[in-house]
């Protein structure tokens, strides 16, 4: 099943959390807290303003991303768990 984002949405895999403290201490995955950085999979048009025009995203497949620790709804695709959101839940692209 594929599945494309409409509207203002954007498609995002997590990526992996820390494995190890500063430290060296290995943390177990009950402890780990979910990473908020990932990268988008797949991205909408944009939204559209009363006019109708379009308004162009910015950010695009590919781009690594900051998202707020509550954000998204978690979807399953193909198997693998990402997250949907909209790109206003996006704090930044990391560069």
């Amino acid at each position: 099943m594929a599945l494309k984002p409409l509207h203002d949405r954007v498609m995002v895999r997590r990526t992996e959390g820390e494995e190890k403290t500063s430290g060296g201490l290995i943390i177990p995955d009950s402890a780990k807290e979910k990473p908020s950085e990932g990268v988008v999979v797949a991205c909408g048009e944009g939204a559209r303003k009363d006019s109708g025009e379009l308004i162009a995203m910015a950010v695009k497949e590919g781009d690594k991303v900051l998202f707020g620790k509550w954000s998204g709804t978690e979807v399953t695709v193909d198997g693998e768990e990402l997250l949907m959101m909209k790109e206003s839940d996006i704090m930044g692209v990391i560069v």
